[in-house]
C-alpha cells in the first residue's frame, strides 16, 4: 500500500491548493490559470469499484460461481470473504486456478473479510488470532490481495466484554500494531474496520485514534457508509481522516427507517435508493484527495430472493451511477475554487 502514497499525496496536494481563496493563487483568467484550473479538476479520479460478496451470500454461490456473477456485471474488483475461500481449498479447489479466474476475468482482489480475534484480552486466545491472521493472510495473497479487513471481533459485543469491559483505544493500538507487524511480513494490510454496532470501535474519532495510536507506517481504516450511520457518526467527520489512510471504503445505503437503534445489516439497500448523502459525502472524500476503492457491501435477504446476475448487475449500476455524480460534484467545485 505504501507504493500508492506518493500519488495520494500530490492528489491531496491540488485538492488542498484548490480550496486556497483565488486571490492567493491566479492574478488574473490568464492561460495558465486556466491550465491549473484545470489541472485540479483532472485530478479528481473516478474510484474503482469492486464487491464484497456478502452482497450474494443468500445466493449460496461457490467462490469461482462469485468471480464469474461479479465479473460479468461490470466490477473492477472482488472482495471475498475467507470462510468462502477456505470452504473452496478444503473441497478440493485449487488456489493457482481461482487466481488464474480471477486474472482472466480482470479482478482485482481488493480486500478479503476474515474474523480472527487479535483484539481480544486473553493471551491465548489473541496469539490464536493472529495464527489465524497469519494463515488468511497467505491465501490473501497468494491471489494477489494486498489489504483485508480487522474487525474488532471478539470485542464486538457487550457480553463478550467480561468484568473488565472494553479494552483501552490505547492497548487496542498496541494490539492493531502487532496485526500490522504481522502484516508486513505477509504483505497484506490489516485495515481497521469500523463497526457501528460494536460496543468497541463505533466511532470514526475511535478509529482514527486507535490507527494512530498504532504509530505503523501501514496503518489504515476500512470505513463504511452504513457502520458510520449505525455508531452515530457524522459523514462530515471524514474529513478529519487522511484521505490516503482509507484505500478501501464498502458503499452502501440504508432507508430513513428503522430507527437507527433498531436497524440491522439486514436493512441495507443499494447505494441511491436510501437516505444516505452518498454524493456529498464522496464528493467530500475525492475533494481530499481520496483515492482508495469502494466495495459494494450488502446483506439484504430480499435481493437474495432474485437471481444472482440481476443482484451484481443492478448493485453495479447504481453504485456507478452515484459515484460518477460524486464525482462531477467534486469536479464543479474544484473549478469554482479554482
Amino acid at each position: 500500500m505504501s507504493n500508492t502514497f506518493p500519488r495520494r499525496q500530490a492528489l491531496l496536494a491540488a485538492t488542498t491548493v484548490a480550496a486556497l481563496p483565488t486571490s492567493h493563487l491566479f492574478a488574473s483568467e490568464s492561460p495558465a490559470t486556466l491550465t491549473a484550473a484545470n489541472s485540479l479538476v483532472d485530478a479528481i479520479p473516478t474510484p474503482p469499484l469492486a464487491m464484497n460478496t456478502s452482497t450474494l451470500r443468500g445466493h449460496n454461490l461457490t467462490v469461482p460461481q462469485q468471480i464469474e456473477v461479479v465479473a460479468k456485471a461490470g466490477f473492477d474488483g472482488i472482495e471475498p470473504w475467507i470462510r468462502d475461500l477456505r470452504s473452496y481449498v478444503d473441497g478440493g479447489g485449487s488456489v493457482s486456478d481461482l487466481k488464474k479466474q480471477l486474472d482472466d476475468a480482470g479482478l482485482n482482489v481488493v480486500g478479503a473479510i476474515g474474523f480472527a480475534r487479535w483484539i481480544v484480552d486473553d493471551p491465548a486466545a489473541r496469539q490464536a488470532g493472529l495464527d489465524e491472521a497469519k494463515r488468511d493472510m497467505e491465501l490473501v495473497a497468494s491471489l494477489g490481495g494486498k489489504q483485508m479487513a480487522a474487525p474488532p471481533i471478539g470485542v464486538h459485543r457487550t457480553e463478550e466484554l467480561g468484568d473488565g469491559g472494553a479494552p483501552s483505544l490505547e492497548t487496542i493500538g498496541e494490539r492493531y500494531r502487532a496485526i500490522l507487524e504481522l502484516g508486513d511480513t505477509m504483505g497484506v494490510t490489516p485495515l481497521l474496520e469500523l463497526w457501528g454496532f460494536s460496543p468497541v470501535l463505533h466511532r470514526l474519532a475511535e478509529l482514527a485514534y486507535v490507527s494512530t495510536a498504532a504509530a505503523h507506517p501501514s496503518a489504515a481504516v476500512l470505513p463504511d457508509f452504513y457502520h458510520i450511520y449505525k455508531g452515530g457518526n457524522d459523514m462530515s467527520s471524514l474529513g478529519m481522516i487522511e484521505a490516503s489512510r482509507m484505500p478501501l471504503f464498502h458503499i452502501n445505503d440504508y432507508p430513513g427507517q428503522p430507527a437507527i437503534d433498531v436497524i440491522a445489516d439486514k436493512d441495507r439497500v443499494y447505494p441511491g435508493d436510501g437516505v444516505c448523502d452518498l454524493v456529498g459525502t464522496i464528493a467530500m472524500l475525492l475533494r481530499n484527495g481520496f483515492v482508495g476503492t469502494f466495495s459494494l457491501e450488502l446483506f439484504n435477504p430480499g435481493y437474495w430472493k432474485l437471481p444472482a446476475d440481476k443482484v451484481a448487475a443492478e448493485g453495479c449500476q447504481k453504485s456507478r451511477d452515484v459515484i460518477a455524480k460524486a464525482v462531477e460534484t467534486a469536479k464543479q467545485d474544484a473549478a469554482m475554487q479554482a
